[in-house]
């Protein structure tokens, strides 16, 4: 079976790599080829001893996989935004979808488009899109975008586009990301003095879940006067990771809890332990006032149960995203299979769970938060040292929770490095401290705050005492290194390096994990010959940017536009620097327009020593 899976996993992977899809009739051929390899494996497997009915079931596997994955594309592929109507102006009628994100130029929302018209004549855009409405200058005033509740039905002018990206090898990678959540077409509300104005109409759309959501979040506002303190217990609450400031956020990266401030993977599979755990407590004093209760229904099997259901309702209630959807799918499979009592080796597990996955969202495969659940995961399930009987009390559970995120902080930062180019260094301190703070006593406030809002004061008061106690942890100069991307053979030597250092083997062996994770502390890439330069021009959108490196040195002309999170400099400039392994010099800027100046800010705070020319 490890097999199959493996040819199931490959299946998927080889088919995001084709540079372009091939025709629905290839896929339908490929799919039907598969399932008739995986009968004829099946017939086959009735004599055990028939030869290579693995290897064929393997295939089989891979071709089922690859051709569900392309028919999945297809099919999205067909729903686009039309390229007629991109940069048209459309007159839309539909609905708020999801949980608005309110940023300083306005909000960002997802809209459900039940009608569209481009000059009067009836169209079909996709049906979700995501749009932004964005503050107007009039005069010498600026209007903001009217407050919008999730089922709010609007009629308003929108000009689409499909969804793109920018050109960059490195950084987020916006247009897989509007794939992956099926917005097929992005757009701005037109509020100029031609169009019409947007209008509300009446009756609502039923949200039920992303109207609690946004309940909830405008409790917490409205409970808790701190706004950094607010943003970070929404996240928590709701998902909305928009309301966490961005000098929070680099904090948080900074001291490498991150992780522990939005609903991510980690965070869920946390939260479902700790249900599980409060779960079998609860149950077994239970079982005093009825003492045939654990005979019926044992513990165990109730709380593991109870804690994938619990870690359900939390990540529907957080925005049900893609990594808690991953996550709980995950959770789900590994609970069944454990109770069903079948004794997979951990490889055949994980795998299992992987193509679950997978059939859910082929496209996760190329997110690296995907390999980074799966391989802490992996991690934990081999590593023999969860299983050690360290007794009961406090002394033992300190003891398992500095074992468990040792062994998970060393085997992910290979894995961390070589997606990020950045790594925390005192995130094995913070994390310490902050895993038990946040899961046991920051969440649980935030979570119970829904029945009595009180405690979402006590709250805050946790979340700023975190804060004043990282701050400090962030400024400090070695807080987090940066090192440049690998070259693909390197870059799999120092994962297989990582795994060497966790697994529970002699030292002997674990010693090569050292000597093969080495180069990416040591390895520089190639910089031009003396006398020579390198120029590179990044795509930043609107404005422009230039790097030149030459033997010694690197410079950038301008930083593109925007500010803060959103700038080029923190989306584009700053994680090629630190692929390149580049440390910046001379900064020039031409002049201070925002699409040519955007990034200075953020650029010379993460390149201190660099020497600024302008000529303003």
């Amino acid at each position: 079976m490890i097999t199959v899976l493996l040819g199931a996993v490959l299946g998927v992977a080889l088919q995001l790599q084709q540079p372009a899809l091939w025709t629905p009739l290839a896929y339908q051929a490929l799919l039907l080829t598969g399932i008739m390899g995986v009968l004829l494996a099946l017939w086959r497997g009735r004599d055990s001893g028939q030869p290579g009915r693995h290897w064929l079931a393997a295939l089989a596997a891979a071709m089922l996989m690859a051709g569900l994955t392309g028919l999945r594309a297809q099919e999205q592929l067909q729903r686009i935004l039309p390229s007629a109507l991109e940069g048209q102006d459309l007159l839309l009628q539909g609905h708020v979808s999801g949980l608005p994100r309110v940023g300083p130029r306005g909000v960002q929302f997802e809209f459900e488009v039940e009608s569209a018209r481009w000059n009067g004549l009836l169209v079909d855009p996709p049906r979700r899109i995501q749009l932004g409405w964005w503050q107007r200058e009039v005069g010498d005033e600026s209007v903001a975008p009217p407050e919008l509740r999730p089922g709010q039905r609007w009629e308003l002018m929108a000009r689409l586009q499909r969804p793109h990206g920018l050109a960059n090898p490195q950084g987020l990678d916006l247009e897989l990301w509007f794939w992956e959540q099926g917005l097929l077409a992005s757009g701005s509300v037109r509020t100029g003095r031609k169009q019409p104005a947007p209008r509300l109409l009446p009756g609502q759309a039923s949200e039920p879940v992303a109207q609690a959501r946004a309940a909830v979040r405008d409790s917490i506002r409205q409970a808790v006067t701190q706004p950094r303190a607010a943003g970070v217990l929404a996240a928590l609450v709701v998902g909305d990771q928009a309301a966490i400031d961005a000098a929070d956020w680099e904090v948080f990266r900074l001291t490498g809890i991150a992780h522990l401030v939005s609903i991510s993977g980690l965070h869920v599979t946390m939260f479902a332990m700790l249900a599980s755990a409060l779960l079998a407590r609860s149950w077994r004093r239970l079982a005093w006032l009825w003492p045939g209760l654990l005979l019926r229904w044992p513990a165990q099997p109730v709380a593991a149960l109870g804690g994938v259901l619990l870690a359900l309702a939390y990540a529907v209630f957080a925005g049900w995203g893609v990594p808690a959807q991953r996550t709980v799918l995950m959770l789900g499979l590994l609970t069944v299979l454990r109770l069903a009592g079948l004794r997979w080796p951990w490889p055949l597990l994980l795998l299992a769970a992987m193509v679950a996955v997978l059939l859910l969202d082929p496209w996760a495969l190329l997110q690296p938060g995907f390999w980074l659940s799966f391989v802490a995961v992996g991690v934990l399930l081999s590593s023999s040292w969860l299983g050690q009987d360290e007794g009961s009390g406090l002394r033992a559970w300190w003891i398992g929770l500095l074992r468990t995120q040792l062994i998970v902080s060393v085997a992910l930062a290979p894995l961390t490095l070589l997606s990020f180019g950045q790594l925390s260094v005192i995130g094995l301190l913070a994390n310490l401290a902050a895993v038990p703070w946040v899961s046991l006593v920051v969440t649980p406030l935030a979570m119970l705050g829904v029945v009595w809002s009180p405690l979402w004061r006590l709250g805050a008061w946790c979340v700023e005492l975190m804060t004043a106690v990282l701050e400090p942890l962030a400024r400090l100069p070695w807080a987090a290194i940066e090192r440049p991307e690998l070259p693909a053979a390197l870059a799999l030597a120092t994962l297989l390096g990582g795994g060497l250092l966790v697994l529970r083997l002699p030292w002997s062996v674990r010693g090569w994990g050292l000597l093969l994770a080495w180069p990416l502390l040591a390895w520089s890439p190639a910089r031009p010959a003396p006398g020579e330069f390198e120029l590179l021009t990044p795509d930043v959108g609107q404005g422009s940017a230039i790097v030149v490196r030459t033997a010694r040195h690197t410079l950038v002309h301008d930083t593109g536009p925007g500010q803060g999170t959103s700038s080029a400099a923190q989306r584009v400039l700053l994680p090629l620097l630190r692929a390149g392994g580049d440390r910046l010099d001379l900064l020039v800027a031409s002049h201070d327009d925002l699409d040519h100046a955007g990034g200075l800010p953020e650029l010379l705070r993460q390149h201190p020593r660099a020497e600024l020319w302008a000529s303003y």
